[in-house]
């Protein structure tokens, strides 16, 4: 049996236009987990109204010194939407941290946040509030409608590439040019 964790686990899935509608249009999600159970993973282009700072404010943190106003927190997907999440590079240690790849952690813990409040977080990150969540079996089926592209994440795509620029980037690690993509499967 193939251990699916393997061939799905930190990747990008990338939306495909024309098949994938809704909130999910134009996704760029960093699938964090995958089993038989179901797979988890964060959408990275979505910036919500919220900012970090107010959000920090709600928290009683005081953020005003160490985060930019205009600091987004990401909707990380339909799940848990009251739940954050912390994508980071890889410094620190934190009471909750999920290793995703080599360059990417995920952190879920309270820590973590006040730490980014005091200026003592990791230097690259991202905060969502929810995620996306499939059930086993779910995803696989998905991707073989054309739902979704995969490919392995690159760590500057999360943290380096501004978000309505993420799901063009995401999609040329393939070697595609994004405006050809289309929702309509090939058939012999």
């Amino acid at each position: 049996m193939t251990d699916k964790k393997s061939l799905f686990s930190n990747q990008f899935l990338i939306a495909m236009p024309g098949v994938v509608q809704g909130e999910f249009d134009h996704s760029v999600t960093l699938l964090c987990e995958h089993s038989d159970e179901g797979a988890m993973g964060l959408v990275i282009n979505r910036p919500t109204t919220l900012r970090l700072r107010d959000m920090f404010t709600h928290m009683d943190l005081d953020a005003s010194q160490h985060v930019p106003d205009d600091t987004p927190v990401f909707w990380g997907g339909p799940v848990q939407t009251e739940r954050g999440f912390v994508l980071h590079v890889p410094e620190g240690e934190w009471d909750s941290t999920l290793k995703v790849s080599d360059d990417i952690w995920l952190t879920t813990s309270k820590d973590i946040l006040v730490a980014i409040s005091e200026g003592k977080g990791p230097k690259d990150y991202i905060v969502t509030l929810g995620y996306a969540g499939w059930s086993g079996g779910q995803l696989e089926s998905e991707i073989l409608e054309n739902s979704w592209l995969n490919s392995p994440p690159d760590s500057a795509i999360i943290f380096k590439t501004p978000p309505a620029a993420r799901w063009t980037a995401a999609a040329q690690l393939l070697g595609v040019d994004p405006s050809l993509l289309s929702g309509q499967a090939g058939h012999a």
